[in-house]
């Protein structure tokens, strides 16, 4: 049997020779003997181990793991797989340090600044352990063996070549795990899932969901599209439509629960809120693009509308009743009555419209995500629709469509004009539209162009303190109409907002309906 020195070893391995007297005095190799002076012998196999430990340290492995690999029974054939997945993992690891660079060098110095600062929150390692943990323990004990397979088979590694849209995709899927968001809402899902008597997650079943999915998102589009707020009456007949396409579905869930009704739409609501929660659609977004496979469309903005059209319509009619009683009070609250009232709003909110100038036109509102042709148009709109409502004759179009044109101001005066003249109308406050009564058509105009000047004022900076007797009188009007609408994302108010030092009656009135001073 072939032996060698310890000098020989190192020239043979690249080790220093302290480096494998230490390894040896550790029981990383032991020496088949020793000279008769002393010194110690090696044979091949204390070679090979010599290497492998090498390799296994320079990967990172402490001497105690590295001397249990090299100790397994299994012996020389068992360390060599420990080092190929040790390997593996590293060329992984590697892999992922590339991609990120890559993009990095196609970005601009700022944009590439930024991709790095993300990189450096997390660790390759930390980022693959953080999705692992998520994907192994979200679900935990629960028994949903089809969805546990679609959150397991999604993976959290990039693929070997990744494009610039995967590697921004693996970073935000890591964030946005970290976050927190995610897993609870993920659980909650699950857990409607594992509930008994939802059936059994084979592909019909997941098919039918579907199925159902693209119809009720294409009720609430069509819904959203004609200007219909999730919380207006106009919302009860998109739900029962699409509580009629549910129900079926619910047969052998609970066949006591098969008309439309309180209870029928408790069940949906609760479904959807499970299932049509944001975060859980960005995950799944994220693991479509790390497949590569095309991103299903978000259904987010749909599914808000929806859960607020239920909870707003919680019964078949539930809303229309709840303003017929209201509009039963014939009592005229506005200073003057509500015609003068409505003309002095009009008047007011006109000269707003004259003072804006198109270079102002981009400047924010305190409604959200419009601008301040954004909130001219939609004056235009107001007065157009309800006008025409009083005319009989709704405006041609929808509420999205352009309604300024070149002349912002003419487009508003000719538009109120009409909206004026059709309220004059003999006896139009007393006719019946539906359950209101004409009073009430004028008074949704007149609150909504108050309002709507109190945020046209604020983003121009001019005067809030708008008509201040007519601000007072209309806190009351609409705390009462407005007082019980859930205020979510999908509805038509925010929540209220704090009011600013010393208010006017305007501001609170603006704060009431989700407005916050600026």
């Amino acid at each position: 049997m072939s032996t060698w020195s310890i000098g020989a070893v190192a020239r043979q391995t690249g080790l220093p020779v302290k480096v494998i007297r230490h390894w040896s005095d550790v029981g990383v190799v032991v020496p088949v003997g020793r000279t008769a002076g002393g010194y110690r012998r090696y044979d091949t196999a204390g070679v090979a181990r010599l290497r492998l430990a090498r390799t296994l340290r320079d990967l990172g492995m402490g001497l105690g793991e590295i001397r249990a690999a090299l100790d397994r029974e299994d012996g020389l054939s068992e360390v060599a797989a420990a080092h190929v997945e040790a390997l593996e993992a590293q060329i992984r690891r590697l892999r992922t340090h590339q991609a990120v660079l890559r993009t990095v060098t196609r970005r601009t110095t700022h944009e590439g600044l930024a991709l790095m600062t993300r990189t450096a929150q997390l660790s390759p390692d930390e980022r693959r352990k953080l999705v692992h943990d998520f994907l192994t323990e979200t679900l935990g004990d629960l028994e949903v063996p089809h969805f546990r397979e679609g959150l397991l088979a999604a993976g959290a590694e990039l693929p070997d070549d990744p494009t610039d849209e995967q590697v921004e995709a693996w970073l935000a899927l890591g964030e946005l795990i970290a976050d927190g968001e995610v897993g609870p809402a993920m659980q909650r899902i699950a857990q409607y899932a594992a509930r008994p008597g939802q059936g059994a997650q084979d592909d019909a079943a997941v098919a039918e969901m579907r199925e159902l999915t693209d119809s009720w998102v294409g009720h609430v589009r069509d819904a959203i599209r004609a200007g219909a707020a999730a919380d207006s009456p106009a919302a009860d007949k998109v739900v029962a439509e699409i509580v009629g396409d549910w129900l079926p579905s619910r047969a052998n869930v609970d066949p006591a629960v098969m008309t439309d009704g309180a209870e029928a739409r408790k069940l949906l609501h609760e479904q959807l809120t499970a299932a049509s929660e944001p975060a859980v659609e960005r995950f799944w977004q994220l693991l479509c693009i790390l497949g590569d496979r095309p991103a299903p469309a978000g259904i987010a903005a749909e599914g808000q509308w929806l859960t607020t059209a239920l909870r707003a319509n919680p019964s078949p009619g539930a809303r229309d009743a709840r303003l017929e009683a209201l509009y039963t009070d014939d009592t005229d609250p506005w200073p003057g009555g509500v015609l003068e009232a409505f003309a002095r709003v009009q008047d007011s909110v006109g000269v707003l419209v004259r003072a804006a100038t198109p270079d102002q036109f981009g400047l924010p509102t305190p409604c959200e995500d419009w601008t301040v042709r954004d909130l001219l148009d939609h004056l235009v709109w107001e007065n157009l629709i309800w006008g025409g409502l009083a005319q009989g004759t709704p405006p041609a179009g929808g509420h999205t469509d352009d309604h300024l044109g070149d002349d912002h101001i003419t487009a508003f005066e000719t538009a109120a004009a009409n909206a004026r003249e059709a309220f004059q109308q003999p006896g139009l406050l007393e006719r019946s539209f539906g359950p209101a009564p004409g009073r009430r058509v004028v008074e949704q105009l007149l609150v909504e162009l108050l309002i709507h000047g109190w945020d046209l004022a604020t983003a121009l900076g001019h005067n809030r303190d708008l008509l201040p007797d007519l601000a007072r009188a209309a806190l009351p009007v609409v705390q009462e109409i407005y007082g019980d609408l859930p205020r979510t994302t999908g509805g038509s108010l925010a929540a209220v907002q704090p009011t600013p030092e010393n208010p006017t009656d305007l501001d609170r009135v603006a704060a009431f309906l989700g407005r916050r001073a600026r």
